[in-house]
């Protein structure tokens, strides 16, 4: 049932944080279901109050969930024929607006409640995202859990995988190779992952692509992981420290930069060595010619 307190449900997602779209009737001419003035609510995943139902209602509540899902910021205009396209018998036109209201969250997966993941979830309870917590161990979760967190205690932590929304983000940050390795499977076989990070060397690294090349994956797909993570100015050892990092490409990625693949980077500054090498040589072997 639809709550008519939109105001009241507002100051509640307001309060949480939860990102919503006010549906207004800005107009309406003729026979409509509800006249101007009238708001509706839209969230990820409900509603609040009503412009009236039907057709038209329903076409409002897509609209404002692909403009939640897709991070728009911006109000958005558009008027309705309510006849038979519009599945509607009124006759008339009404124009709503959309308006984003509330800070867009970002959808990440953070596999794995060690030192790394706690510390992570500190700086992400400031940030705009939604992050969805798995593990097997439900011991291993701290007592105080952030607003923006959903905590899965998951005997099947790979089975999570399908289960989470398009254009997720993922961290994986277990405490078991084999583990991360089936994970990363999982994430790169969907193949619609925004942002895919893997905590680990550049030699766990090199273990896995060739195990996953094993495994059918070609390198345009293994190359949207990530590993090793983290932003390479910040240094260090210290959870806190790795955290920090990790946190800072997760913002430099939804910020819209593009997360370049650490190994081609580390292929890319081998090249750039080589080639200083090389000019050098050349130099040193004119100098003898002369």
């Amino acid at each position: 049932m639809f709550k008519d307190n939109w105001i009241q449900a507002l100051a509640e997602f307001q309060a949480k944080g939860t990102p919503c779209v006010m549906v207004t009737v800005l107009e309406d001419m003729g026979s409509v279901p509800r006249g101007a003035g009238t708001k509706m609510l839209v969230t990820e995943d409900g509603v609040t109050a009503t412009i009236g139902g039907g057709h038209l209602e329903h076409v409002a509540m897509q609209t404002a969930q692909e403009m939640l899902e897709q991070g728009d910021s911006e109000m958005k205009i558009e008027r309705f024929n309510l006849g038979a396209r519009l599945g509607q018998c009124c006759g008339g036109m009404v124009t709503l607006s959309f308006e984003p209201i509330g800070q867009q969250r970002h959808t990440l997966a953070l596999f794995g409640a060690g030192h790394v993941a706690k510390a992570l979830v500190h700086i992400l309870a400031t940030l705009p995202f939604k992050v969805i917590w798995i593990d097997e161990r439900e011991d291993q979760f701290p007592d105080y859990i952030p607003d923006n967190v959903e905590i899965r205690v998951s005997d099947d932590p790979v089975g999570e995988v399908a289960t989470l929304p398009a254009n997720s983000m993922y961290l994986v940050l277990t405490h078991n190779h084999q583990l991360d390795f089936d994970l990363s499977r999982a994430i790169l076989k969907r193949g619609d992952s925004r942002y895919f990070g893997l905590i680990g060397s550049l030699s766990k690294r090199k273990r896995f692509d060739y195990r996953l090349k094993e495994r059918g994956f070609d390198d345009e797909a293994i190359n949207t992981m990530i590993c090793p993570i983290g932003i390479d100015a910040v240094k260090g050892k210290h959870p806190a420290e790795i955290a920090v990092s990790v946190a800072g490409e997760l913002i430099a990625c939804y910020q819209g930069a593009q997360i370049a693949n650490k190994r081609e980077q580390e292929a890319q500054k081998q090249t750039e060595k080589l080639s200083i090498l090389n000019r050098d040589d050349n130099k040193n072997n004119e100098k003898i010619r002369a």
